[in-house]
């Protein structure tokens, strides 16, 4: 380790001593600045400051963990208030056992507290010390009294995901000092940093599902349609997270026997969880064993922590506005209406959630578990209002890295030696949002294509169609490139005008037309028919929508789309060419690929999609430009993924170098076979399938 690193935070040879005296002095001198302004509060006497500051660092440090050891959870509660009451409650104590001290009455005696909290979190920002180093060294001496030693066994690892972080934004912020923890393993040579590619669905659901669990199989985007149920499964609703994780988990996850999880969508079959979007079902049902109390008692039981987070909370609202004014002020493009709610829910992500999940792995770390997963939200949240890379989604791409600075601090403290890994779960591409650059949703679109809506002014949209059949035909016979056959609008003589009816019982999800559902997850538009059980086939929809086709493809926000022939099997359709995916990948190429830009792997990420048993009739993938590296998401977001193109297709992984190179890693399913090799290297035993979990997808 270089002596730059180890002129880091630790604390050494007298400094918290140092530590100790400078909060006593500071907060006698609060307490004599409170005695001049509140009224219930007294201290006539120079020395009761000194001597109240005294027994309250007792209180503090000794008294008070006892008593939350002891109390009953409902005591912390709305983001730890409570424990502020309980503390108010012993100052008032305190406050009997020194002469002529007077607080009178438990409003005043919060205020102290609150004032005193203030105090002592500014002291140990001031100094750069965290209080969890402090609780780590009177942990580790703890367990050296104890006996307890897990220095024998396996090292454990740390699992911390940034997530929508990619790649070449990593390697940008490593070089202009937004990630000087990662930097400075780079520079140490302590770890190794490099890419892997995502799935066609680079988005959270998928990645994150494979990753812990080893499958993605059927997870076609953050939501999507499932026509035999006639239900649109989306990754962030609770119970559809469970139904996810209940068709992919086999026991065999990368959390199981012993290990944590500490935000996310999914559990990894970990015996330990917290803030996971599949367990919130089960909690009161006894599946899990932490739930999301555990965590959230842990870390809001320190009046500090509560003053620490709310403050960073107000500080980010605030830097929330001042961007979004900026933006609009500057007329900044893209952008995005960001909504007066916003700025709240951000702070949930970047700051609250952020500090919740890092106190429940310093915990995890005491306790020595072999694997620990956490899921850091703030920058994509970020990152899909105000852009990939401007400078208050760098911010939060700092503090973050200054979360994994600590965590690094800490594992030099605890009982167990960890391995720390970094990684994606996706990366982001920036656009002006497909509504804002066209005028009307793709939703919009597809439900006028197919009879849903006239347009504004009340024209019918001229009848033409395209076939795909003829237009193969024409491009096999040198009659003319098949982008011309492609725009060919040839009107359907004698076919009449087919109206459709809304169908007889009220749908579950909504439609864009009759019989028509489209479900968007970033850049990709998924399109279902519901009229036709199973896969409907391109003949079919040429039939009774000879609009939506040739409009789509030829549309300037649409890259290509995947639809299913009777003829030709699963076909890729872009502006200018035709790919016919073989399974055997001997594809034909008609014209130009219509998925040459986006990049290598794309033709087998789409081949794989096809397979899903719930892969949609059509799926439209937004139009990426390499020149100007964007594309236009189907959402109301400046950066986003769950497609191909750009630098959403990107994740990154920072490894430790003592580990195995991973070569090249493309998919999810492979990262999770990568990280469960490391475990083996280990020492990690590989779990026993569990029967109860075992189901088909």
């Amino acid at each position: 380790m270089s002596p730059q690193a180890d002129q880091g935070r630790l604390l050494r040879g007298g400094r918290e001593i140092a530590r100790l005296v400078l909060v006593w002095a500071l907060v006698a001198v609060a307490l004599h600045l409170l005695d001049l302004w509140l009224v219930d509060f007294a201290m006539p006497y120079w020395w009761q400051p000194i001597a109240l500051a005294a027994m309250l660092g007792v209180l503090s440090a000794g008294v008070w963990p006892l008593i939350m050891r002891f109390a009953p959870h409902g005591t912390v509660l709305f983001l730890g208030l409570g424990s502020f009451l309980l503390l108010g409650a012993g100052v008032l104590g305190i406050s009997f056992a020194i002469p002529d001290v007077i607080v009178a009455n438990l409003e005043t005696a919060v205020v102290v507290v609150v004032v005193i909290g203030a105090v002592s979190g500014l002291v140990s920002s001031g100094l750069a010390i965290d209080e969890d180093e402090v609780f780590f060294r009177r942990a580790a001496r703890r367990f050296r009294r104890d006996g307890e030693d897990m220095a024998d066994g396996p090292p454990g690892v740390l699992l911390l995901q940034i997530d929508g972080l990619g790649y070449d934004t990593v390697r940008r912020g490593i070089r202009d000092g937004d990630l000087p923890t990662l930097s400075r393993w780079l520079e140490e040579g302590s770890h190794v940093l490099t890419d892997w590619h995502c799935d066609w669905s680079s988005q959270t659901g998928a990645s994150v599902c494979a990753l812990l669990h080893g499958s993605d199989d059927d997870i076609l985007g953050f939501r999507w349609y499932e026509k035999d149920r006639d239900h649109v499964m989306a990754c962030a609703h609770p119970n559809d997270a469970a139904e996810i994780e209940r068709r992919h988990s086999t026991g065999q996850g990368l959390l199981a026997n012993g290990g944590a999880a500490r935000g996310g969508l999914f559990t990894g079959d970990a015996d330990h969880v917290s803030f996971t979007m599949s367990a919130l079902p089960f909690l009161t049902r006894g599946r899990r064993r932490d739930g999301m109390g555990s965590g959230y008692y842990a870390y809001f039981a320190n009046p500090v922590n509560v003053l620490r987070t709310f403050g960073s909370a107000l500080v980010d609202v605030l830097r929330e506005i001042s961007a979004s004014l900026r933006q609009k002020r500057a007329g900044v493009r893209p952008r995005v209406k960001r909504g007066p709610f916003f700025p709240f829910a951000r702070a949930g992500t970047t700051v609250i959630a952020r500090d919740l999940v890092v106190s429940a792995i310093i915990g995890d770390m005491l306790a020595g578990r072999p694997v620990v997963y956490a899921d850091f939200l703030g920058y994509d949240e970020v990152a899909h209002h105000t852009g990939i890379e401007r400078f208050d989604a760098l911010a939060v791409i700092r503090a973050i890295d200054q979360q994994i600075g600590r965590l690094y601090r800490a594992e030099r403290l605890s009982p167990r030696r960890y391995h720390l890994v970094v990684l994606s779960d996706h990366g982001v591409t920036q656009g002006w949002a497909f509504t804002n650059r066209f005028g009307e949703s793709v939703q919009e679109l597809v439900g006028r294509l197919c009879g849903g809506r006239p347009p504004a002014d009340g024209r019918k949209p001229p009848r033409s169609a395209w076939q795909l059949g003829a237009a193969m035909t024409e491009a096999a016979t040198g009659s003319g490139p098949i982008a011309l056959a492609l725009r060919r609008r040839a009107a359907w003589a004698g076919t009449p005008d087919r109206q459709r009816d809304a169908e007889g019982q009220p749908a579950a999800v909504a439609r864009a037309a009759p019989g028509v559902v489209v479900v968007v997850s970033g850049h990709v538009a998924m399109v279902s028919f519901t009229e036709h059980p199973g896969r409907v086939d391109l003949e079919t929809i040429e039939r009774e929508f000879p609009d939506l086709l040739p409009a789509l493809v030829d549309h300037p926000g649409v890259g290509f789309m995947l639809v299913r022939s009777t003829r030709s099997g699963p076909v890729v359709l872009g502006r200018d060419g035709v790919r016919r995916l073989d399974m055997t990948g001997d594809d034909a190429v008609t014209g130009e690929d219509p998925l040459a830009r986006y990049g290598p792997h794309a033709a087998d990420l789409v081949r794989r999609t096809d397979g899903f048993a719930h892969c949609p009739d059509i799926i439209v993938n937004s139009r990426y430009n390499e020149v100007t590296d964007d594309a236009s998401p189907f959402e109301m977001h400046v950066g986003s993924h769950g497609g191909l193109g750009g630098g959403q297709s990107r994740g990154f992984l920072m490894y430790p170098a003592s580990l195995p190179a991973p070569g090249e890693i493309i998919g999810a399913e492979r990262l999770h076979r990568v990280v469960r090799d490391w475990l083996t290297h280990l020492g990690h035993p590989v779990p026993a399938p569990s029967a109860e979990l075992v189901h088909d997808a």
